[in-house]
């Protein structure tokens, strides 16, 4: 099934605080423009947010990252929701996305993470014991416990959660090779 573009709250074609581009948001029901997103939450400056109003965000429309940084790996990303991104708290969500073969290398941070595999597989390797994870896979990965993540021949992704507000606020320490 094809998500409805009209039920996305941003869009991500403009410039906007914090990194991530979109053209609006809809809040409340209103479709919010670029230049009253002010704040680096994304909070609208001209729509006030009714508590719990929440949001809906295309993952697939977020741009990708990393994949050129030796120290991470060949794993690259989106951060779907972040403080610094969209009008959220207390939880960040990303994609993470492999090629065949492609890594995470060992590395530790403070808060747990969940992953929950969407497509292909590979292995998780949690304190030095291998988890295979696939769709519909989830893998609970505790604080500071060293891990690393190898994708199979076909390739993976799969969902990451932090239960901190922002991306930024998760200390990777990858382990020296």
């Amino acid at each position: 099934m094809t998500p409805d573009p009209t039920l996305t709250a941003f869009d991500l074609a403009a410039a906007a605080p914090g990194g991530v581009d979109w053209e609006g948001a809809e809040c409340c029901g209103e479709l919010i423009a670029p230049e009253a997103l002010d704040d680096a939450a994304g909070a609208p400056a001209n729509v006030p947010v009714a508590p719990g109003a929440g949001f809906a965000i295309m993952a697939e429309a977020v741009p990708l990252e990393g994949g050129d940084d030796p120290a991470f790996g060949t794993v690259r990303w989106r951060t779907v929701i972040c403080a610094d991104r969209t009008p959220s708290s207390g939880v960040v969500l990303g994609v993470a996305e492999f090629g065949p073969g492609d890594t995470l290398l060992p590395h530790r941070h403070g808060p747990a993470e969940v992953y929950f595999g969407l497509e292909g597989g590979g292995t998780v390797t949690i304190e030095g014991v291998a988890h295979e994870i696939a769709a519909g896979v989830a893998v609970y990965i505790p604080a500071e416990a060293e891990h690393d993540v190898m994708a199979g021949p076909a390739g993976l992704r799969f969902a990451y959660t932090f239960p901190t507000g922002r991306f930024a606020e998760v200390d990777y320490r990858f382990t020296p090779r």
